[in-house]
């Protein structure tokens, strides 16, 4: 389990907090999700929990230990997935697998029954031996993902997996983070595809300007909005309602001379819906 008590985050010279008393839990085994817009604060708290940024005040507990820099043994639970490549694109996928292994000092027989293990895995094992800037944008997220699971992580943390990738390869990350779930490692995951979340995650949180302002499964957001959705396109703009049936969004829309759309909602309305009002985006 994580768990994130009272922290808060204030970079030099910045007058607002990143983050302002931020506490919740996250359940062995589950899947994650932060939803926020950009600067929300995101970022900031992923890296906290991995420990690449120090909060200014609270802890971040693992399996009930406070984690820090100093605390390897718990580092080693956790494995990091970075937004941006960060492979060695002039290596070979054995070469990437074997010098994340040597850094953090695993015994070169081992490294290679993993790298094996893990690249059937994720299904790129039949690329092992290629350059990496040779593999498609799917292929390299794939590969930053098999690099993170080399030491056997409980936790693996997501900023934006699957960022810039076609919907095919989108769908192919999708179903590795799947497996990993079932295979009971906890997943963290940040994304500006709301499907994505709606999709993976068992729980979401809404995170702005360095708060939470709510977390609970994605369909029981869904179901508070209005599971049905009327979206009406007048004076240039869509205004969507939501009713809990579908029978009250036909009844609705019988009385509608605009052009419209009776649709199921998505987890990307509550977002707009909610997030629209904190950034004072109402009508």
């Amino acid at each position: 389990m994580i768990e994130i008590k009272n922290v808060r985050k204030k970079y030099p010279k910045a007058s607002d907090y990143a983050l302002e008393s931020v506490s919740f839990s996250i359940n062995t085994g589950e899947a994650f999700g932060l939803l926020g817009p950009n600067g929300a604060g995101k970022t900031t708290l992923m890296g906290i929990i991995t420990t690449l940024i120090l909060p200014t005040e609270g802890e971040v507990y693992i399996d009930d230990e406070k984690i820090t820099r100093l605390r390897t043994d718990i580092k080693r639970k956790i494995a990091l997935v970075t937004q941006h490549v960060s492979i060695r694109r002039d290596m070979t996928v054995n070469e990437v697998m074997e010098l994340a292994g040597r850094l953090y000092g695993l015994p070169v027989k081992k490294i290679r029954e993993r790298t094996k293990e893990i690249l059937q895995f994720t299904d790129i094992y039949d690329k092992r031996k290629l350059v990496a800037r040779g593999l498609s944008g799917g292929m390299q997220r794939k590969l930053m993902i098999a690099r993170a699971l080399l030491t056997e992580p409980r936790i693996i943390v997501l900023d934006e997996p699957t960022v810039g990738l076609d919907p095919h390869s989108r769908r192919r990350i999708w179903d590795l983070l799947v497996s990993l779930k079932k295979k009971g490692i906890t997943i963290l995951l940040t994304t500006h595809y709301i499907e994505e979340a709606e999709k993976l995650c068992d729980r979401v949180a809404m995170i702005n300007k360095g708060r939470v302002s709510e977390i609970k499964e994605p369909d029981c957001m869904i179901a508070e909005l209005g599971r049905y959705t009327v979206d009406i396109f007048e004076n240039d703009k869509t205004r969507s309602l939501f009713f809990d049936s579908r029978e009250a969004a036909v009844e609705y829309a019988k009385g509608i001379s605009s052009d419209l759309k009776l649709r199921e909602t998505t987890l990307e309305d509550v977002f707009i819906a909610k997030m629209g009002a904190e950034l004072g985006e109402k009508e």
